[in-house]
C-alpha cells in the first residue's frame, strides 16, 4: 500500500512538473484527482462530428461578412484614414535579414515543445536531435526569408475546438471557438519574421501606442492601469466618465488579406520580398477540424489571420491601426488590447457636447468596421457610467442608449478580466477573486496528503497566487475591509500548503514560505511597473505619468531618483490613480533599491526591504 502511494504521489508529480504553466490541464487533473465531476473540463461529444464544427466555423465567417454587406474594399480604396500615418520614403522594410545559428538557437530552445498531429516526428524529440540538424533548418528559414515564400506545408493548421468557458453546453457548436494548431517548424519561422517586423515596427515608431496587445514590455495590466488612472483623476477632479467596451464577432476570422496587404504597404511601408512573404503567407492556406481522433475534410482558408499562431495576433493589431485615428479625431480616449477596445470621455453631469462627441465616434467606428470587414456586436457591447455617485444617477437616468448601445444594466463590466464597478472600488472584482480562490483551495486540499511539498506549492501558485496578483497594482488605495478579503485567502492557502492547523499564527508561516501579504504584493506591483517605466521597459503611456522631480536650487536631492508626486483633491479616488501611488512609494524607497542597475536586482532588493518592512 505504500509502495503504491509513492508511485501515485510520483505520477502525479511528474504530471504537475511537465504542466506547470499550463493551467487547464492542471485544473482538468486537480478535477480527476478530486473526483469534482462537476468542474472537470467536459469532452467534446461524439455526436458532434469534425465536420459539423468545420462547417460551422466556416459558416459563422461567411455569415458574419453577409451581415456586413457585400461592399469589400478594393486595394487602394481605403486611404482616407490612412494619410496622416504614410510613412516618409526612407522608411521601409523591403526584405527579410538571414539570421544565424546563434540568432536561431534561443527562438528554437524558448519553443514551447507542444506538438500537433502535423508534426512528423514528436517536438521533444525534435528538440534532442536538433544540434544534428541545425544548419538545414537555418538553411530552410533563410531560403524562405530571402525568396518571400512560404513552404505549403506550413499553410495547413489543424483546428481544436476550445470550449470558451468550462461552465458552458458542450454540445452547443456555438460555444466553442477555434484554435489553429500549426506545425513546429512553421511557427519557428513566423517567429523569426515576427522579430523582425517587431524591430521595424518599434524603432520607426508605427505601432499605435495605445494599443497594448501582444507587444513587448506591455500587458493586460498596463492597459488597465492607464485606463483606471485616467478615470480615478476624472472623477477626483468631479467629473462623470462613460466608459465603452467595443465587442467584435469573430475579428480574427473576418479580416480581409486584400486590406491587410494594402495596409502594411501603404501604410507601414512594407515592400518587395518582405511584401511578397507576407502575401504567400496569407494565400492558399487550409484548415481541417480535429476532434475525438476523427479529422474532418480539408477546406481553403480565404479570409482572417490564423488563432494559435505566432503572426497572426501581430497582424491583426496592424489591420487596426486606422482605428486610433478615428478616436483621436472625436478627442475620445481610447486603449485596446488585440480586439477588445475600450472608449472613454469624461465630462460635467450637464456635458452634452462631449457625449454628442463619443456618440458621432461610436458612429465612426461602426462605420470603419463595417468598410473593414468587422462586426461590431452591439448586443455585447458595454456601457457603464463611473463617477460620484451622486452625479451619477441623474445622468444615468437620462442616458440608457447610446449610438444603439444599451446602457449597462449591472453596476459592473469585464474588462480584460477585471471587474471594474462604477464605484472603481473593485469590491466585486474581489469578491470574485475570493470565490474562485477558494474553490480551488479546497479542491487541493483534498488532495494535499499525496503531493509533496513542492507540488501543492506549484497547484497553490497556479490557481491562488496568480489570481491573487493578477493586475493587483489596481487595488492600492482599496480599503482595508477589501484587502483583508484576499489576506485570507492567502492565509488559508498557507494553512493547506504546509498543512498547519487554523488557529496557529499564520505570520510566522507565510515567513517561512518568503511571501509577502498582500498589501506588500500591491506595493511590490505598482514599484516594479515605476522602475522599468523609469527604464525603458515599459509602455510609453506609463512613463509618461510619471514626473522626475528637479529641485530649483542645486539641492541633493536633485540626484536623488525622486518623483513629483501630484496634488489630488480626494484619497479615495485619485488617492488610488497609479500617477499618485507610484510617485509617492518610489520616494519612501532607500536610495539603494531606487538605483538598482539591473530589473533583477531591483526585484530582490525590493523583496528584501518589503519583506523587513513585513515582519520585522
Amino acid at each position: 500500500m505504500k509502495a503504491l502511494r509513492h508511485a501515485q504521489a510520483a505520477y502525479y508529480s511528474s504530471l504537475i512538473e511537465e504542466n506547470k504553466g499550463n493551467p487547464r490541464y492542471l485544473f482538468s487533473t486537480v478535477a480527476r484527482l478530486t473526483e469534482s465531476h462537476g468542474s472537470i473540463e467536459p469532452c467534446i461529444p461524439l455526436a458532434l462530428s469534425s465536420n459539423d464544427f468545420l462547417s460551422f466555423f466556416n459558416n459563422k465567417v461567411l455569415d458574419i461578412r453577409d451581415k456586413i454587406g457585400n461592399f469589400l474594399p478594393l486595394p487602394g480604396a481605403d486611404t482616407s484614414d490612412m494619410a496622416e500615418t504614410v510613412p516618409g520614403p526612407d522608411i521601409s522594410l523591403d526584405c527579410f535579414s538571414p539570421i544565424n545559428l546563434s540568432e536561431l538557437y534561443p527562438i528554437f530552445s524558448a519553443s514551447k515543445p507542444s506538438t500537433c498531429i502535423l508534426d512528423p516526428i514528436p517536438t521533444k524529440l525534435f528538440k534532442e536531435v536538433f544540434p544534428l540538424v541545425s544548419n538545414s533548418i537555418l538553411d530552410m528559414i533563410n531560403s524562405s526569408l530571402l525568396a518571400g515564400y512560404v513552404p505549403q506545408a506550413f499553410k495547413v493548421a489543424v483546428i481544436k475546438p476550445l470550449l470558451k468557458k468550462p461552465t458552458l453546453d458542450s454540445g452547443t457548436l456555438a460555444n466553442y471557438r477555434p484554435i489553429s494548431n500549426l506545425p513546429f517548424f512553421s511557427k519557428i519561422l513566423e517567429k523569426v519574421v515576427a522579430k523582425q517586423l517587431c524591430d521595424f515596427l518599434h524603432d520607426n515608431s508605427l505601432f499605435e501606442e495605445f494599443q497594448s496587445g501582444f507587444r513587448v514590455h506591455h500587458s493586460t495590466e498596463t492597459a488597465l492601469v492607464r485606463v483606471t488612472n485616467d478615470l480615478l483623476l476624472a472623477s477626483d477632479r468631479g467629473l462623470l466618465s462613460v466608459l465603452v467596451l467595443l465587442d467584435l464577432s469573430a475579428a480574427f476570422d473576418t479580416i480581409d488579406h486584400r486590406i491587410l496587404l494594402y495596409r502594411l504597404e501603404h501604410l507601414l511601408g512594407i515592400t518587395g520580398t518582405a511584401l511578397s512573404w507576407f502575401e504567400s503567407y496569407l494565400s492558399d492556406r487550409s484548415q481541417f477540424v480535429h476532434v475525438n481522433n476523427e479529422s474532418s475534410m480539408h477546406t481553403k482558408v480565404c479570409h482572417g489571420v490564423p488563432q494559435g499562431s505566432v503572426l497572426g495576433p501581430i497582424l491583426f493589431t496592424l489591420y487596426m491601426l486606422p482605428l486610433g485615428n478615428i478616436m483621436r479625431k472625436h478627442s475620445i480616449q481610447f486603449h485596446c488590447y488585440a480586439d477588445d477596445t475600450q472608449l472613454y470621455v469624461s465630462m460635467k453631469p450637464d456635458g452634452t457636447s462631449q457625449l454628442c462627441q463619443l456618440e458621432t465616434c461610436l458612429k465612426d467606428v461602426r462605420t470603419w468596421m463595417t468598410r473593414n470587414v468587422l462586426l461590431l456586436n452591439s448586443d455585447k457591447t458595454e456601457v457603464i457610467v463611473l463617477g460620484p455617485k451622486n452625479l451619477r444617477e441623474t445622468f444615468s437616468s437620462d442616458l440608457t442608449v447610446l449610438n444603439d448601445i444599451s446602457l449597462a444594466s449591472s453596476t459592473t463590466v469585464r474588462n480584460l478580466g477585471v471587474l471594474f464597478d462604477q464605484d472603481m472600488s473593485f469590491s466585486s472584482h474581489i469578491s470574485q477573486v475570493s470565490r474562485t480562490a477558494y474553490f480551488h483551495l479546497r479542491n487541493i486540499s483534498k488532495i494535499r496528503n499525496i503531493l509533496s511539498q513542492n507540488d501543492a506549492e506549484k497547484l497553490v501558485h497556479a490557481f491562488v497566487t496568480s489570481r491573487l496578483d493578477y493586475c493587483n497594482s489596481l487595488l492600492s488605495g482599496c480599503s482595508g475591509k477589501s484587502l483583508k478579503t484576499l489576506q485570507l485567502v492567502q492565509n488559508a492557502a498557507a494553512h493547506v500548503l504546509t498543512r498547519t492547523r487554523k488557529w496557529d499564527h499564520i505570520t510566522p508561516v507565510l515567513a517561512s514560505l518568503h511571501w509577502l501579504p498582500i498589501q506588500s504584493r500591491i506595493e511590490f506591483k505598482i514599484l516594479f511597473l515605476t522602475y522599468k517605466a523609469l527604464n525603458g521597459q515599459a509602455p510609453s503611456y506609463l512613463k509618461e505619468l510619471l514626473v522626475p522631480y528637479c529641485p530649483s536650487r542645486a539641492l541633493r536631492s536633485r540626484s536623488a531618483g525622486l518623483l513629483v508626486v501630484p496634488t489630488v483633491s480626494k484619497c479615495t479616488m485619485g488617492g488610488k490613480a497609479f500617477s499618485y501611488r507610484a510617485p509617492l512609494l518610489w520616494n519612501r524607497l532607500p536610495a539603494g533599491v531606487r538605483e538598482a542597475d539591473t530589473v533583477c536586482i531591483f526585484k530582490n532588493r525590493l523583496k528584501t526591504f518589503l519583506f523587513d518592512k513585513s515582519y520585522s
